[in-house]
């Protein structure tokens, strides 16, 4: 039963390499490209930032599975279960943020000259930092909690707590202070889907009309169906897709465990790897994005 167990884990941990190594390498690329470009493009900062949000969420569930495969007990002592789970809740929530705001820039920008909403667009890096640091200081509050709750299992005895992942615990709170985090965190995920929604829905309409103006100027040697903005626009739109796919996935999974109190290694398995997919698949289209837009503007 432990060998199955192991089997299993290291089954659902290994889609988890190609993730790490897309995000790192989209990490170093778009470093380089903000350091050492003449300009300080605001797209790679938020790029930047959603590599290493994905590459943290990534590395804190691994080293988890890791510390769970060898038995590793000491390595996840009481220090280790509370920065591993905080800092994999707060890499979430940061990804949520990171991925709306990518939403939200790729619309204004494909937005008409003449459009409001287009004077939001960030002209410079430095104007996207702000909303960086701001994600950070939100998801960092809203994930406080875990920082007391959160307590090894060789620190104490687990009778009457919570089991939240092997090796850890999540201790008992008081009602008002469990329904308040939860509460923030079910309205910053209302928030900002709801943005990712209508950018998405946005984007979707541009494309419908580019697709509709090609098929009329289709004979037109000028037609470009595959220019940089479109690519950018399209990827966006795949990723938006995928964010929305696993989170809704792991949302009902969670629903399903909670409701029936069931400690199902399989379905926390499944759970596991929904909650890792959009981190994983992410920067498989990025790469895929860049790649189609480095040629479309060799073409030109």
């Amino acid at each position: 039963m432990i060998w199955n167990n192991i089997i299993q884990r290291i089954i659902f941990f290994l889609p988890n390499v190609p993730g790490i190594v897309g995000n790192a390498f989209l990490f170093v690329r778009h470093v380089h490209v903000f350091v050492a470009g003449p300009h300080k493009k605001p797209i790679d900062l938020i790029l930047i930032h959603l590599t290493f949000s994905n590459a943290i969420i990534i590395c804190s569930s691994g080293l988890r599975d890791i510390a769970t495969i060898f038995d590793f007990r000491n390595f996840v002592d009481n220090i280790g279960c509370k920065l591993l789970i905080y800092l994999g809740r707060v890499a979430r929530g940061l990804s949520i943020c990171t991925t709306c705001l990518l939403s939200m820039v790729q619309a204004i920008t494909v937005s008409p000259r003449t459009a409001h909403w287009r004077k939001l667009k960030p002209q410079t890096a430095w104007q996207v930092l702000p909303y960086l640091l701001l994600f950070w200081v939100l998801n960092s509050l809203i994930s406080s909690n875990l920082l007391h709750y959160i307590t090894a299992v060789n620190s104490m005895n687990g009778s009457g707590h919570v089991m939240y992942i092997d090796y850890c615990y999540m201790l008992p709170s008081m009602q008002i202070v469990r329904w308040l985090f939860l509460s923030l965190m079910a309205l910053r995920d209302v928030i900002f889907q709801s943005l990712m929604g209508w950018s998405s829905g946005y984007m979707a309409f541009y494309l419908y009309k580019h697709h509709k103006r090609v098929l009329y100027l289709h004979s037109s040697k000028y037609v470009n169906n595959s220019s940089p903005e479109i690519r950018a626009t399209l990827s966006t739109l795949i990723l938006m897709a995928c964010f929305l796919v696993f989170y809704w996935a792991d949302f009902m999974f969670s629903f399903y465990m909670g409701s029936t109190l069931r400690n199902d290694l399989i379905i926390l398995n499944i759970k596991t790897f929904l909650g890792l997919g959009y981190a994983v698949l992410s920067p498989l289209v990025l790469i895929n994005r860049d790649v189609h837009i480095a040629k479309s503007w060799g073409a030109h």
